[in-house]
Protein backbone atom coordinates (compact mmCIF):
# COMPACT_ATOMS: atom_id res chain seq x y z
CA UNK A 1 0.00 0.00 0.00
CA UNK A 2 3.06 2.45 0.87
CA UNK A 3 4.45 1.53 -2.53
CA UNK A 4 0.98 2.61 -4.10
CA UNK A 5 0.67 5.65 -2.45
CA UNK A 6 4.13 6.37 -3.14
CA UNK A 7 4.11 5.90 -6.69
CA UNK A 8 1.22 8.07 -6.87
CA UNK A 9 2.59 10.88 -5.16
CA UNK A 10 5.59 10.99 -7.20
CA UNK A 11 3.26 10.99 -10.52
CA UNK A 12 1.27 13.79 -9.59
CA UNK A 13 4.49 15.91 -8.58
CA UNK A 14 5.51 15.33 -11.81
CA UNK A 15 2.40 16.11 -13.63
CA UNK A 16 2.55 19.40 -11.59
CA UNK A 17 5.71 20.16 -12.64
CA UNK A 18 5.84 19.57 -16.04
CA UNK A 19 3.21 22.02 -16.53
CA UNK A 20 6.25 24.38 -16.69
CA UNK A 21 7.10 25.15 -19.85
CA UNK A 22 10.69 26.15 -18.71
CA UNK A 23 12.02 29.07 -20.52
CA UNK A 24 8.93 29.24 -22.99
CA UNK A 25 6.90 29.89 -20.01
CA UNK A 26 5.19 33.06 -19.02
CA UNK A 27 5.23 32.63 -15.20
CA UNK A 28 6.53 35.65 -13.98
CA UNK A 29 5.83 37.92 -17.11
CA UNK A 30 3.88 40.76 -15.92
CA UNK A 31 3.27 44.47 -17.78
CA UNK A 32 2.24 47.98 -15.88
CA UNK A 33 -0.89 49.13 -16.14
CA UNK A 34 -2.20 51.13 -18.85
CA UNK A 35 -3.91 54.78 -19.82
CA UNK A 36 -7.37 53.86 -21.14
CA UNK A 37 -7.55 57.47 -22.54
CA UNK A 38 -4.28 57.23 -24.14
CA UNK A 39 -4.88 53.85 -25.29
CA UNK A 40 -7.88 55.27 -27.37
CA UNK A 41 -5.23 58.14 -28.80
CA UNK A 42 -3.03 55.20 -29.57
CA UNK A 43 -5.97 53.32 -31.60
CA UNK A 44 -6.56 56.30 -33.44
CA UNK A 45 -3.12 57.26 -34.26
CA UNK A 46 -2.29 53.38 -35.90
CA UNK A 47 -5.72 53.76 -37.65
CA UNK A 48 -6.80 50.45 -36.27
CA UNK A 49 -10.47 51.59 -37.99
CA UNK A 50 -9.29 51.28 -41.41
CA UNK A 51 -9.39 47.42 -40.49
CA UNK A 52 -11.39 46.96 -36.84
CA UNK A 53 -14.79 48.40 -36.13
CA UNK A 54 -15.17 49.24 -31.90
CA UNK A 55 -18.46 49.96 -30.81
CA UNK A 56 -18.52 53.44 -29.98
CA UNK A 57 -15.05 54.78 -31.42
CA UNK A 58 -15.41 56.39 -34.87
CA UNK A 59 -12.81 58.44 -36.85
CA UNK A 60 -14.23 59.65 -40.15
CA UNK A 61 -10.80 60.79 -41.07
CA UNK A 62 -9.44 57.08 -41.11
CA UNK A 63 -9.94 55.39 -44.91
CA UNK A 64 -12.01 52.25 -44.14
CA UNK A 65 -10.27 49.06 -45.79
CA UNK A 66 -13.16 47.95 -47.81
CA UNK A 67 -12.29 44.54 -47.82
CA UNK A 68 -12.00 43.81 -43.92
CA UNK A 69 -13.39 44.39 -41.50
CA UNK A 70 -12.90 42.68 -38.15
CA UNK A 71 -14.84 43.76 -34.97
CA UNK A 72 -13.26 44.42 -31.76
CA UNK A 73 -15.05 44.29 -28.27
CA UNK A 74 -18.63 42.79 -27.36
CA UNK A 75 -19.70 39.49 -25.87
CA UNK A 76 -17.62 36.69 -26.40
CA UNK A 77 -18.23 32.99 -24.65
CA UNK A 78 -14.84 32.52 -23.49
CA UNK A 79 -12.96 35.77 -21.51
CA UNK A 80 -10.25 37.59 -23.65
CA UNK A 81 -7.15 37.83 -21.18
CA UNK A 82 -4.65 41.08 -21.19
CA UNK A 83 -2.29 38.24 -22.63
CA UNK A 84 -4.27 37.38 -25.52
CA UNK A 85 -4.48 40.98 -26.20
CA UNK A 86 -1.00 41.07 -26.55
CA UNK A 87 -0.43 38.22 -28.27
CA UNK A 88 -2.72 39.33 -30.85
CA UNK A 89 -1.05 42.77 -31.37
CA UNK A 90 2.61 41.63 -31.39
CA UNK A 91 1.39 38.55 -33.30
CA UNK A 92 -1.04 38.85 -34.93
CA UNK A 93 -0.92 35.47 -37.25
CA UNK A 94 -0.83 33.66 -34.01
CA UNK A 95 -4.74 32.77 -33.63
CA UNK A 96 -7.58 34.29 -35.67
CA UNK A 97 -10.54 34.57 -34.12
CA UNK A 98 -12.56 33.32 -37.28
CA UNK A 99 -9.64 30.83 -39.18
CA UNK A 100 -12.73 30.33 -41.91
CA UNK A 101 -12.15 33.90 -42.78
CA UNK A 102 -9.73 34.39 -46.43
CA UNK A 103 -10.53 38.01 -46.04
CA UNK A 104 -8.36 38.43 -42.55
CA UNK A 105 -5.35 36.07 -44.18
CA UNK A 106 -3.36 35.91 -46.79
CA UNK A 107 -2.71 32.60 -49.34
CA UNK A 108 0.17 31.38 -46.61
CA UNK A 109 -1.78 31.81 -43.82
CA UNK A 110 -0.91 34.58 -42.16
CA UNK A 111 -2.93 37.04 -41.21
CA UNK A 112 -3.28 40.90 -43.33
CA UNK A 113 -2.35 42.94 -40.51
CA UNK A 114 0.40 44.83 -40.23
CA UNK A 115 3.21 43.99 -37.61
CA UNK A 116 3.34 46.81 -35.47
CA UNK A 117 6.38 46.04 -33.32
CA UNK A 118 9.18 48.13 -34.70
CA UNK A 119 6.66 50.84 -34.62
CA UNK A 120 4.40 50.85 -31.64
CA UNK A 121 6.42 51.30 -28.76
CA UNK A 122 6.10 49.10 -25.65
CA UNK A 123 4.27 52.10 -23.97
CA UNK A 124 1.34 52.44 -26.58
CA UNK A 125 1.24 48.33 -26.68
CA UNK A 126 0.02 48.73 -22.95
CA UNK A 127 -2.12 51.45 -23.02
CA UNK A 128 -3.20 49.95 -26.35
CA UNK A 129 -4.39 47.19 -24.55
CA UNK A 130 -5.54 48.78 -21.03
CA UNK A 131 -8.14 50.92 -23.55
CA UNK A 132 -9.45 47.84 -25.81
CA UNK A 133 -9.68 44.82 -22.73
CA UNK A 134 -13.11 46.48 -21.06
CA UNK A 135 -14.57 46.78 -24.14
CA UNK A 136 -15.06 42.54 -24.14
CA UNK A 137 -17.83 41.02 -21.69
CA UNK A 138 -18.22 37.21 -20.58
CA UNK A 139 -21.24 36.17 -22.20
CA UNK A 140 -22.35 33.44 -20.26
CA UNK A 141 -23.09 30.13 -21.71
CA UNK A 142 -26.63 29.28 -22.56
CA UNK A 143 -27.55 25.50 -22.20
CA UNK A 144 -29.84 24.44 -24.94
CA UNK A 145 -33.07 23.24 -23.65
CA UNK A 146 -33.81 19.84 -24.91
CA UNK A 147 -36.63 17.63 -23.99
CA UNK A 148 -36.75 14.48 -21.82
CA UNK A 149 -37.74 11.74 -23.79
CA UNK A 150 -37.94 8.30 -21.66
CA UNK A 151 -36.68 5.57 -23.19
Amino acid sequence: MKYILFTLLIVLSLTLFSCDKGVDSPRGFSLPKGNIETGKTVFLKYQCLACHTLKGVEDSSIVKQQDISVSLGGEKTKIITYAGLVTSIINPSHKFSNPHSPKVRTPQGKSKMKVFNDVMTVTELIDLVSFLQPNYTLKPYQQTRYPYYPH
